[in-house]
C-alpha cells in the first residue's frame, strides 16, 4: 500500500478514535459529577498533566527525530554528488587509453543511481535498480584497480583515485541504510495510545460543561492527528508528500557534465 495512504488511514483512525474517547470521557465525567458534584474531579489534575506532558514529549521527540533524519538524507545526496564528482575528475590521472571505458561506466552508474529514487514509491522496482547500481559500482572498482595496476599509471593515480572510489562506495551504502532507518513501530503505537488517553482525559475534564464544545473537540483531535501525519510524512521523504527529490537535481547536473 502507498505510504501516503497508510499514513492517512493511521491518522484518520487516530482522529476518529480521539473523537470517540473525548465523548466517552465526557460521559464518564458527567456521570461522576452527577453522583458526586463536589469531589468528582478531585486529584485528577496531576494525572491529566502527566498524560498531556507525555503526549507533548512524544510528539516533540518524534518530530525532532524525523526532521533530523530528513536533513541527514538531504546532506547525503550532496555528499554522494561530491564523492562521485571527485572520483570522476580523478580519472584524468589514469592513462588516456583506459579513461573512455571508465567514464562510460561512471555515466551509467550515475544514471542508475538517479533511477533508484525515480522509481520510488515502487520499492520493488527501486530495489532491482539498486542491485544494478551495485553491479556497476563493482565494475567501476575492477576497471579502476586494473587501470591503476598498469605500468604507465602513476602512484598519484593509485592513491587519489582509489580513496575517492572508497568514499563514493561508502556514501552509497550510507544512503541506502539511511533510507531504511526509522523509529521502531512501537513508538508510533505508543503515540497513538497516549493520544487516545489524552482525549479521554480531555473529555473527562469537559464534563462540567452543560453543552458539548464541538469546536474545541474537533480542533483538538484534528490538530493532533494532522501533526502525527506530518511526522510520518517527514519520516518517509521518498514515499510521502514531503520530498527530498529536489536535491536529486545535483546528481542530474553532474550527469550532464559527464556528457
Amino acid at each position: 500500500m502507498d505510504q501516503i495512504v497508510e499514513s492517512a488511514i493511521f491518522c484518520l483512525g487516530l482522529f476518529i478514535g480521539m473523537l470517540i474517547m473525548l465523548n466517552i470521557g465526557q460521559r464518564i465525567g458527567a456521570r461522576e459529577v452527577a453522583n458526586d458534584p463536589k469531589s468528582a474531579r478531585a486529584g485528577t489534575g496531576t494525572i491529566e498533566a502527566a498524560v498531556f506532558g507525555l503526549l507533548g514529549l512524544l510528539i516533540a521527540f518524534s518530530f525532532s527525530g524525523a526532521v533530523s533524519r530528513f536533513d541527514a538524507r538531504r546532506q547525503m545526496i550532496v555528499q554522494e554528488t561530491n564523492a562521485i564528482g571527485t572520483a570522476y575528475l580523478r580519472l584524468d590521472l589514469l592513462p588516456a587509453n583506459v579513461q573512455p571505458a571508465l567514464r562510460e561506466t561512471f555515466r551509467r552508474y550515475v544514471e542508475s543511481r538517479l533511477e533508484v529514487y525515480r522509481k520510488l514509491p515502487d520499492v520493488q522496482a527501486a530495489t532491482a535498480e539498486l542491485t544494478n547500481s551495485t553491479k556497476l559500482q563493482q565494475q567501476i572498482w575492477k576497471q579502476a584497480v586494473a587501470a591503476c595496476q598498469a605500468e604507465e599509471a602513476s602512484s598519484a593515480a593509485r592513491m587519489l583515485l582509489i580513496s575517492a572510489l572508497n568514499e563514493m562506495i561508502d556514501i552509497d551504502t550510507a544512503r541506502t541504510l539511511a533510507f531504511k532507518v526509522h523509529p521502531p513501530l512501537i513508538i508510533f503505537g505508543m503515540l497513538f495510545l497516549v493520544a487516545l488517553a489524552s482525549a479521554l482525559m480531555a473529555g473527562y475534564g469537559m464534563a462540567g460543561s452543560k453543552s458539548r464544545k464541538w469546536l474545541h473537540v474537533i480542533c483538538f483531535a484534528l490538530i493532533i492527528a494532522f501533526t502525527v501525519f506530518v511526522i510520518l510524512d517527514i519520516e518517509y521523504p521518498r514515499l510521502g508528500m514531503i520530498r527530498v527529490n529536489a536535491f536529486d537535481q545535483a546528481l542530474v547536473e553532474l550527469r550532464e557534465t559527464m556528457n
